[in-house]
């Protein structure tokens, strides 16, 4: 149980050493590059998996079904020199619903700012505070974000120390200019900018609701459907109060990516009145995002 992961993280001495927090499927999509040596790619791939499932990002002992399951599907796009290259990273994680089959998603993010150095064969191995290769420390970073996400379900503010490991990631990445995707000043979607909008306390309301959403609306709707539905609409509200705040905007974009067509399916079998004033609220909030709402007005 995740409350059992929460207390092992407060209390690391007792903690044994095992396998990693994470089951992860890894891909690596070569097919835009024109390259003779194609075994480069497996290679990549292979020391990906192993460095995403092998290594132990915390204190925290799970058990093989506790393991988060996630996906990394990473896309080369240009090859710059034998052993550089351009990519694109998309990152999902999931977390199962309580008594039920249904599995929810935690994250879903297309990151199209790396750039990397490897070389066919090479192992990966992450090492705290002395990372010299950008692939590393984005990998690095995004399975901090997934397990923050995924014990802020469980727990609120549990995801606190994986938050703050993925800063002091994108802090120490940041001192190497020459790595990709990192500057905040440049670029409001870069990771250092994803990790900086969960901190602070006008930003606690949204990781409170992240945790109501989870734990006691989807969690709830295997017992009571209509119970878990309504807690989960009657909290949305809260995206209104920090759409205007500092750093929202790239928070309520990950949020509309992972969640909007969650949000619209759950809210099929609401009233008529609770499917306009939830499609008139999320409009307002995610205005690009009104095809995705349109079953609501149904």
């Amino acid at each position: 149980m995740k409350y059992l992961w929460i207390f092992a993280l407060l209390f690391p001495a007792v903690i044994q050493i095992h396998a990693g927090e994470l089951n992860a499927r890894v891909s690596v999509n070569s097919d835009r590059i024109q390259s003779p040596n194609r075994n480069v790619f497996t290679t990549m791939e292979q020391a990906m998996t192993r460095l995403i499932n092998e290594t132990k990002w915390s204190n925290v002992n799970l058990t093989p079904n506790e393991r988060i399951d996630c996906t990394f599907s990473l896309t080369v796009t240009q090859q710059v020199s034998d052993n550089s290259f351009k990519s694109e990273l998309f990152v999902q994680s999931r977390r199962p619903v309580y008594n039920a089959t249904y599995v929810t998603p935690t994250l879903n993010y297309r990151d199209t700012k790396l750039e990397f150095e490897y070389m066919e064969n090479q192992t990966l191995e992450f090492t705290q505070n002395m990372i010299d290769n950008n692939l590393v420390a984005t990998l690095a970073f995004y399975c901090r974000l997934i397990l923050a996400q995924d014990f802020d379900s469980f727990s609120i503010f549990g995801g606190n120390a994986f938050y703050q490991e993925a800063q002091n990631m994108a802090t120490q990445a940041q001192s190497s200019p020459d790595w990709t995707g990192w500057s905040a000043f440049e670029d409001n979607r870069s990771r250092t900018s994803i990790v900086n909008a969960f901190f602070g306390e006008t930003m606690k309301p949204y990781r409170e609701f992240w945790y109501t959403y989870h734990r006691k609306g989807l969690d709830e709707m295997a017992a009571n459907p209509d119970r878990g539905r309504t807690t989960i609409l009657n909290a949305l509200p809260v995206l209104k109060e920090i759409r205007n705040l500092r750093n929202s905007e790239i928070l309520l974009q990950m949020f509309a990516d992972c969640k909007l067509n969650e949000i619209v399916s759950i809210a099929s079998n609401a009233t008529a009145e609770e499917k306009k004033n939830t499609y008139d609220l999320l409009r307002n909030i995610f205005p690009a995002s009104s095809a995705d709402l349109e079953p609501l007005r149904k």
